[in-house]
């Protein structure tokens, strides 16, 4: 097994983490990667836009209640001065590690020049990592891409600015901006910016079984790695992987009644988390990936139509849970 390291004070307990994903990772499923296996999860990132604070989903990307420590929260934006007190204002607000994004590359992040946009302007990026490592004296990560597209993969100069302004750990997604999540990840760079660099590295990307983690460990070295889109509608896959980095031993996939229990747990978390009327929407993607594979694959489309809280988790329960019991 790999050893384990840390981010600032914080011992990090295994090598196998839970990625930031816009949409995705709230606290209800942050809670339950963790409580699968995940050693460590990021929030979903957060605006610097400090107006943009008493929105709703400002507010329920800061609620931290009841979560596992370290509590990390990602940051997106692109003025130094701006992202130094939004950094400050997490920190207040119960943040324990600060993440800067720099790896977003959808389009409506990147046209203001935030998440992987910012690989263009390496003096930015240096501006930004200075601003806010000094504005607080919990640890900072980054979280970034191999660079702008092929012609320009800057990481092994990003990662020396990294260490240089004293950022704790490095998470690399193996893809450039302009691939998005468009073809294969590339490790062959993480591996050299290990070799560069003494913070800890995190690879990213593509990590979908644990042959590949594994795989990836050995070609990175890096010192843990980051599940992204693998763990939606698979939270179990931190624990396989765990299990398979210290014992080479495949865990069994979940059975069916396991899988939709689990599904239905969740939901109700959701639905107490958002409150009903937003609950019953935010579940339905979950429900999608949860069923996709099992026999129950087609009640997903009914289960789409549903419109109210309550009646969700009824016909989940008189359809789904009931014929596996």
């Amino acid at each position: 097994m790999m050893p384990a390291f840390s981010i600032g004070p914080y011992p990090i307990e295994h090598p196998v983490m839970l990625a930031p994903m816009a949409g995705v990772t709230d606290r209800p499923f942050r809670q339950l990667c963790r409580s699968l296996g995940a050693s460590y999860a990021v929030s979903e990132m957060l605006s610097c836009d400090l107006s943009l604070l008493k929105t709703a989903k400002t507010q329920f990307r800061m609620d931290h209640t009841g979560e596992p420590g370290p509590i990390a929260v990602q940051i997106a934006g692109s003025d130094p001065d701006q992202m130094a007190t939004a950094t400050v204002m997490n920190v207040q607000h119960g943040a324990q590690i600060v993440d800067i994004n720099m790896g977003c590359p959808q389009k409506k992040v990147a046209k203001k020049k935030c998440g992987s946009a910012l690989l263009a302007d390496p003096s930015l990026v240096n501006d930004i990592l200075q601003a806010v490592v000094s504005s607080t004296d919990v640890p900072i990560t980054l979280k970034t891409r191999l660079g702008i597209d092929s012609d320009q993969q800057n990481i092994l100069q990003i990662a020396e600015m990294a260490e240089n302004n004293g950022i704790q750990a490095l998470f690399i997604h193996g893809r450039t901006k302009q691939q998005k999540y468009q073809g294969d990840a590339d490790y062959r760079l993480i591996a050299e910016v290990k070799q560069h660099i003494s913070i800890p590295v995190i690879a990213n990307g593509d990590i979908t079984t644990p042959h590949k983690a594994l795989a990836v460990i050995e070609q990175t070295q890096c010192d843990g790695i980051m599940i992204g889109r693998a763990a939606q509608g698979n939270p179990w896959i931190f624990n396989q992987i765990r299990q398979y980095l210290e014992t080479r031993e495949v865990v069994a996939a979940p059975q069916q009644n396991e899988i939709l229990s689990v599904m239905y747990q969740h939901i109700v978390n959701l639905h107490d988390f958002y409150g009903p009327d937003r609950g019953y929407r935010m579940a339905r993607k979950h429900i999608k990936w949860f069923l996709a594979g099992t026999a129950l694959d087609h009640m997903a489309r009914q289960l789409m139509k549903i419109d109210q809280a309550e009646e969700q988790l009824l016909f989940i329960n008189q359809n789904l849970l009931k014929q596996v019991a």
